[in-house]
């Protein structure tokens, strides 16, 4: 005779334990654009060139028009419309090492 209980002779009321198994490894993401900007002096609002490379939000600036000085993140405009000197701001987080 067949019934629906365990047929190894263990217990019926075993609790069944969830398991979270991650069959093929991912690599997390490490970078992303976070928003898009224009760099222009905070006092004039004269836009400031940076070269096609990638720079820190603490790299020092100067306006090229009044001679201003800071730091790249007082230089950085969120406020929409862009104007040119766009900028795409980005997160990067780097390895230890």
């Amino acid at each position: 005779m067949l019934s629906g209980g365990d047929w190894t002779g263990g217990s019926t009321d075993r609790r069944v334990r969830a398991e979270h198994v991650e069959l093929r490894k991912r690599r997390a993401q490490r970078d992303g654009v976070v928003a898009s900007g224009t760099i222009a002096c905070a006092r004039c609002d004269a836009p400031v060139a940076i070269g096609p490379g990638e720079l820190p939000l603490l790299h020092p600036l100067t306006c090229p028009f009044c001679g201003h000085h800071g730091a790249a993140r007082e230089f950085l405009s969120l406020a929409v419309p862009t104007r040119p000197t766009r900028v795409q701001v980005r997160v990067r987080i780097r390895d230890a090492g």
